[in-house]
């Protein structure tokens, strides 16, 4: 299996130090930002120690194209307010090309929210928007992972429909859009995969193609299906179960697809502590355990 998690880019080690922290949670996969998620401030890419970054990978025996660039929340390219979205759109280009230059392959992308303009307007101007990045990426090797959604305020993309209609609406520019799946997203707004695990994912291939599925985000959620709240929960002690998770984890046909953990830092009092590696081996073990947040606690988040 590729099992990851989200990890950090801060500091002197900036990308260096990501590949270190995936490392030390005996990840062979991750996903990371190439600034913080809340802001589109970036560092000169000059900064970010990609060679070094590179050399850390191949020792560790992690393939390049397994680390996974996730766009920040606040770009908004169905917003109804065109120098915004044109900030998107400017924005993600660059994010585009300094992803290209570190060495990656995909980056997900929250597609957007319509603000209460309607479905149909919001999924126009994201596909508007997506043909311009990757007009401006014409020629490049890299791809935008569009996230399913839960579905909370006026999200697009919250079911499989959506996902493919907008593909279509970005014609020949569609060949560099894929999928990243959100276990907790899809929980959310109401695909039912805990009871009918296959029903979901043929429903999925007979909308979109399980060919476009080449980023999974499992998560664990705190709320009940169809919810369409977007509330992450460590994995098992969540509504979705540890079971139905592994369902993900051990299909074969996701056995060369990332599967990247995003659940929440465990918190005791005023400190927080990251989970992966507990949950890393627990994953890897097919067995829950239900002392695995005390057990975090107690190591104190130590890597």
């Amino acid at each position: 299996m590729k099992i990851g998690s989200h990890v950090s880019n801060n500091g002197d080690l900036m990308l260096l130090g990501s590949v270190q922290e995936a490392v030390s949670y005996k990840a062979n996969c991750f996903m990371v930002y190439l600034g913080a998620p809340q802001t589109t401030l970036r560092k000169d890419i000059s900064l970010y120690r990609v060679k070094e970054m590179q050399e850390e990978l191949k020792k560790n025996n992690i393939d390049i194209n397994d680390v996974i660039i996730h766009a920040p929340y606040i770009v908004n390219l169905a917003s109804p307010d065109e120098e915004k979205r044109q900030f998107g759109v400017d924005f993600l280009t660059a994010e585009l090309q300094r992803m290209k230059y570190v060495g990656c392959k995909y980056m997900v992308v929250h597609p957007g929210a319509h603000m209460k303009e309607g479905i149909e307007i919001g999924l126009e101007r994201i596909a508007k928007s997506f043909c311009e990045i990757l007009k401006n990426t014409d020629g490049d090797d890299t791809y935008i992972a569009i996230e399913t959604m839960a579905g909370k305020g006026s999200e697009c993309c919250s079911n499989f429909n959506e996902i493919k209609k907008l593909m279509d609406l970005c014609g020949n520019y569609s060949n560099r859009l894929v999928v990243c799946f959100d276990t907790c997203h899809t929980h959310d707004a109401g695909y039912d995969f805990i009871t009918d695990y296959e029903g979901v994912i043929k429903e999925f291939d007979s909308i979109i193609g399980l060919n476009k599925l080449k980023v999974i985000h499992l998560n664990d959620s705190k709320n009940e299906i169809g919810s369409h709240k977007d509330r992450h929960e460590n994995i098992g002690f969540g509504d979705i179960k540890f079971d139905a998770l592994m369902k993900f984890v051990y299909d074969e046909r996701f056995k060369d697809i990332p599967i990247i953990l995003e659940t929440p830092y465990v918190k005791d009092g005023n400190d927080s502590y990251p989970p992966y590696k507990y949950e890393i081996e627990m994953i890897k073990n097919n067995k829950f355990d239900p002392e695995l947040i005390d057990k975090i606690i107690t190591s104190r988040g130590i890597k």
